[in-house]
C-alpha cells in the first residue's frame, strides 16, 4: 500500500515509537520495511524470500508487545532482517554479512533485541519456553514468543519442546508461520494428510451443505468462501496441537495488519501456553521472489528491477555440483544407491538426483538424527546409502553416528558439504568440527581432497568400502581441476607427495593444498597432500619426517583434534621426536565475512602460511628436535 505519507521509518529508531502508531501508518512502515529488505538483499546478497514473508508479522509483533522486555525467539532466524530494521540496525544494514558487519541471524551479543542466537532450525521453542519459565521463577511478568516455521516444525526436537509446555503454567506464544515451503518444499506425513483430508468426502459434503444454506445469506456465505480457505487448520492442526496442551487460533493472514493485530492482542491477554497459526507468502511483495521462492532465497547482489541473471560466463563448477554429478552417475552404476538428505535438497546437489531416481531418493525433513539413522537401516538391508548432509547439521546427530552407524560398523557415506569456513553465513554454519570429532570415533573414516576432481574420486572410494566414510568438501568452487565423468577410485588411506623441496614438509589436509604449494615455492619445501585424516598414511609421514628437520600440517578444520593432532600422535606413537606446527583453525569462533578475507585473517592463505612458517624455522637456524628431558619428582 503506496502512500503519500512522509516516510516512518527513517524516524525508527526502536520499536517503542511504532507502538503509537495508527493502523494505516503500521501499513506504510511494513511497505517502507519491505522495500528497505529488498534494496540492502540486492546490495550485499542475504536471505531474501524469508525475510519479505514476516514484514507484517514483525511490524506486528513489536507493535503488540513491549520488547525487549517481552521475548521474540526467530527460528533459524533467516527471517530477522525486518526485525533488525525495526530495532535501531536500519543504517547498519548495507554491512549485512561482511567482515566486521551485522551477522545474518540473530545474535545476543548484536543486540538487545536479539533474545537468543538462532541459525540452525527448530530451536525457538525450547528457548522460549525456557525464557517463560524463568520469568516465572523469578517473578518477573514478561511474555515469550517463539516464531518458527512449518519446515522447522518438522524436526523433533521442535515437538519435544511442544510436548514440555503444554503442561507448563507461562506466558508462552508459539507462532507457526505457515509458508508451505522451508528451503525446500515441505515433505512428511502431516502434510499429505492436511491435503488428504482436504480433498476428502467428509470434508466436501461438509463444504457442499454449508454452501446451500448459506447461499440464502451472501455476506455469511462469503465469509464462508474465505473461511474454507483455511479450513484444514481448523479441523487437524486444532485437534494436533490442543493435545499438546496449547489454545489454538487461526489460521489466519500472515500479510493482514488488520487480523494479525487484534489477535495478537488478544492472545497476549490469555494464560497458558497459546499457539497461532499465520499462513504468509514467501517473497510477499516482490513479484519475482514470489514466484521463485527458492531461487531467491538467498541470492547473491543482483538489480531488484531485473531479478537474478545468469552470469556472461559460466561459473567455475562447484563441490556440491561435483557430488550431484557423482551422485547421479553412481546411481546408474548401482542399483544399490539411496541418496538421503534431511531438507537441503538444493543446497545439497540433490536435484538431478531427485529426477532421475525419484525412488530412490529420501528427503525426511529437518530431521538430521532421523536421517542418520534411517540411512543406518537401509544399509542393514543391503542398500548403500550416502548421506548428504552439511557439516554443521552432521553435528546434530553425533549419537546416531556413533550409536548406530559406527558401532555396527554400516557401509554409510556421508557427503559432508560446507567443510570449513562458509563464510556470509559465519560461526554457525561453519563446518569446522568435523575431523576432531569424527576422528574419535572407531571404524569411521575422513577423506579430504584437495579439489574438485579428487571430490569425485575420493567419494568413489568412499562408496567402495565396507565401512562408514565421510568425504568433506568446502563450499562453492575450489582450484578448479575438473574431474573426469568415469567413476575411478584412489587408494584408501594413501597420499602423495606434490612438491620436493628441503628442510620443511608441509602436510596439506583439503584444499588448503594449494596455497601450501604456493607458500612451499617461496619456502623450497616438500608438500604432502595427504588426503585422508583417518586412516592416516603413516609410512608415507614416517618417510617424510625421516627426511626433513620440521613438519607443518594444514587444515581448514579446527586444530584441536584436528589432522594435525592425528599427526603429532602418530609421531609419538612411532618416537619420532619432530618439530610440528599445526595450522588451522584456533580455539574461537570465526565470525562471518568473505571466506577469502577469513582464512587470510587466519594465516591460512598462501601469504599467511609461508610467513608463519618463517617465524617459526627461520632459515638462518637449524631446527633441532626437542631433546628428551628429565623431569624429577620430590620424594
Amino acid at each position: 500500500m503506496k502512500t503519500n505519507m512522509a516516510p516512518l521509518l527513517p524516524t525508527l529508531h526502536d520499536p517503542s515509537a511504532l507502538r503509537h502508531f495508527d493502523r494505516a501508518q503500521l501499513k506504510q512502515l511494513a511497505d517502507e520495511v519491505r522495500d528497505c529488505v529488498l534494496d540492502n538483499v540486492s546490495r550485499t546478497g542475504g536471505h531474501l524470500s524469508s525475510n519479505l514473508g514476516t514484514v507484517e508479522l514483525t511490524v506486528a509483533l513489536h507493535h503488540v508487545f513491549n520488547t525487549p522486555h517481552d521475548r521474540l525467539v526467530w527460528d533459524v532466524g533467516h527471517q530477522t532482517y525486518p526485525h533488525k530494521i525495526l530495532t535501531g540496525r536500519r543504517e547498519r544494514m548495507p554491512t549485512l554479512r561482511q567482515l566486521g558487519g551485522l551477522s545474518g541471524f540473530p545474535q545476543r551479543g548484536e543486540s538487545e533485541y536479539d533474545t537468543f542466537g538462532t541459525a540452525h532450525s527448530s530451536t525457538s521453542i525450547s528457548a522460549a519456553l525456557g525464557m517463560a519459565m524463568a520469568a516465572r521463577q523469578k517473578g518477573e511478568d514478561r511474555h515469550s514468543v517463539a516464531i518458527i516455521g512449518d519446515g522447522a516444525l518438522t524436526a523433533g526436537m521442535a515437538f519435544e519442546a511442544l510436548n514440555n509446555a503444554g503442561v507448563c503454567d507461562c506466558k508462552l506464544l508459539v507462532i507457526l508461520n505457515d509458508n508451505d515451503m522451508s528451503i525446500s518444499p515441505p515433505v512428511g506425513a502431516l502434510n499429505r494428510y492436511l491435503a488428504q483430508l482436504m480433498s476428502g468426502q467428509f470434508y466436501a459434503a461438509a463444504k457442499n451443505a454449508g454452501k446451500s444454506v448459506l447461499r440464502k445469506a451472501p455476506p455469511l456465505f462469503e465469509f464462508a468462501k474465505r473461511f474454507e480457505q483455511h479450513a484444514k487448520g481448523m479441523v487437524v492442526p486444532a485437534t494436533l496441537f490442543e493435545k499438546f496442551g496449547f489454545n489454538y487460533v487461526g489460521p489466519i493472514d500472515g500479510h493482514d495488519l488488520d487480523s494479525l493485530i487484534p489477535t495478537l492482542e488478544n492472545l497476549k491477554h490469555l494464560e497458558g501456553p497459546q499457539f497461532l497459526h499465520v499462513v504468509t507468502k514467501k517473497g510477499q511483495g516482490y513479484k519475482l521472489a514470489e514466484a521463485d521462492p527458492v531461487a531467491y532465497h538467498g541470492p547473491g547482489k543482483f538489480d531488484p528491477s531485473v531479478g537474478l541473471v545468469k552470469p556472461a560466463t559460466a561459473p567455475k563448477q562447484t563441490f556440491t555440483q561435483v557430488f550431484g554429478q557423482w551422485l547421479c552417475d553412481m546411481a546408474s552404476h548401482d542399483g544399490r544407491l539411496v541418496g538421503i538428505t534431511p531438507a537441503m535438497r538444493e543446497g545439497s546437489g540433490m536435484v538431478e538426483f531427485e529426477k532421475r531416481f525419484p525412488n530412490r531418493y529420501y528427503d525426511v525433513g529437518i530431521a538430521e538424527q532421523h536421517a542418520v539413522t534411517f540411512a543406518a537401516g537401509l544399509a542393514c538391508e543391503g542398500l548403500k546409502p550416502v548421506v548428504a548432509i552439511y557439516s554443521t547439521f552432521l553435528q546434530r546427530a553425533y549419537d546416531q553416528m556413533i550409536h548406530d552407524v559406527a558401532i555396527q560398523n554400516l557401509p554409510v557415506v556421508f557427503a559432508l558439504d560446507r567443510a570449513g569456513l562458509v563464510g556470509a553465513d559465519g560461526a554457525t554454519h561453519a563446518g569446522a568440527y568435523d575431523i576432531p570429532f569424527m576422528r574419535c570415533i572407531p571404524n569411521m573414516s575422513i577423506a579430504c581432497p584437495a579439489d574438485e576432481a579428487e571430490c569425485r574420486q575420493l567419494l568413489t572410494t568412499a562408496y567402495q568400502q565396507n565401512h562408514p566414510v565421510a568425504v568433506r568438501y568446502p563450499r562453492g568452487a575450489g582450484a578448479g581441476v575438473m574431474p573426469h565423468l568415469t567413476l575411478d577410485a584412489l587408494p584408501f588411506g594413501k597420499g602423495e607427495i606434490r612438491r620436493n623441496g628441503e628442510r620443511i614438509a608441509i602436510l596439506a589436509f583439503g584444499t588448503l593444498l594449494h596455497p601450501a604449494l604456493q607458500a612451499a615455492e617461496a619456502l623450497n619445501a616438500t608438500v604432502v597432500n595427504m588426503r585422508w585424516a583417518k586412516p592416516l598414511d603413516v609410512a608415507l609421514l614416517l618417510r617424510v619426517a625421516a627426511s626433513h628437520e620440521a613438519i607443518v600440517t594444514v587444515e581448514e578444520g579446527a586444530i584441536m583434534g584436528g589432522a594435525g593432532s592425528a599427526v603429532t600422535e602418530a609421531l609419538n606413537a612411532a618416537g619420532v621426536l619432530k618439530p610440528v606446527l599445526q595450522l588451522g583453525l584456533p580455539d574461537q569462533f570465526i565470525e562471518h565475512g568473505d571466506p577469502a578475507k577469513l582464512l587470510a585473517l587466519q594465516g591460512l592463505d598462501a601469504a599467511g602460511i609461508e610467513a608463519r612458517i618463517r617465524a617459526r624455522f627461520p632459515r638462518e637456524q637449524r631446527v633441532q628436535s626437542p631433546a628428551p628431558s628429565l623431569v624429577q619428582f620430590p620424594r
